[in-house]
């Protein structure tokens, strides 16, 4: 991406001298907000979105945005633009239900209607707010575990792959360090869109807001 505002910029620099001292990540400001907005915790949204599309970066193992699963096999592109026109190939060859898309690796069959657009489905924070949609309807549906809910989002009808992506998911919170309780607000998440690579010099951990 070319540009990034000031602030961003100092929570990702922040962020890459709080994990260059301890192997601990952080939860990225970016996944907060969007977790508080759902109720649900920002450890489980940011562990979620570690065990779909993480990419090993320099400064360390991050969530990737611009990632495509296609029955069964993962893509990660360099920019939104790659992603997308590699999607539209593969929407010619294989059912929706088949593909997940994005930093969150929402699936197109069972959720594209929560997209306006495929080009908005690999936008980070659309991305995230639907999948925390879906992480908070799991919970609702079976209340007391995220846990469980996370094996949800990855299989509804539960059984060994729920079982599975349950302890995925429970490694890589283990790798987080406590998040900070935050004051709820009703102001929702800014959607941060466009199509250039980000920059590896810094932890990419949250979108860069368009100039």
């Amino acid at each position: 991406m070319a540009h990034c505002s000031v602030l961003t910029a100092a929570l990702l620099l922040s962020a890459a001298s709080s994990v260059a001292s301890t192997s601990m990540q952080s939860v990225p400001p970016g996944y907060q907000k969007v977790a508080l907005q759902h109720g649900v915790p920002a450890e489980s949204l940011y562990s979620l979105a570690l065990a779909e599309s993480s990419r090993q970066l320099p400064h360390g193992t991050r969530p990737w945005p611009w990632t495509i699963n296609v029955a069964g096999k993962g893509y990660r592109y360099e920019s939104r633009q790659a992603a997308w026109q590699a999607l539209q190939q593969f929407m010619k060859s294989h059912p929706l239900k088949r593909i997940d898309v994005g930093i969150a690796q929402v699936n197109l069959g069972w959720n594209g209607h929560r997209f306006s657009s495929t080009w908005d489905a690999f936008d980070p924070y659309i991305n995230l707010n639907a999948a925390a949609r879906i992480l908070r309807e799991c919970w609702e549906r079976s209340p007391g575990s995220w846990l469980k809910a996370a094996g949800c989002y990855h299989h509804p009808a539960g059984g060994k792959p729920a079982a599975r992506y349950r302890q995925i998911v429970s490694e890589k919170l283990a790798s987080l360090s406590p998040t900070q309780p935050r004051p709820i607000t009703t102001q929702a998440p800014a959607n941060f869109a466009n199509n250039q690579t980000p920059s590896t010099e810094i932890i990419w951990t949250e979108p860069r807001r368009q100039q």
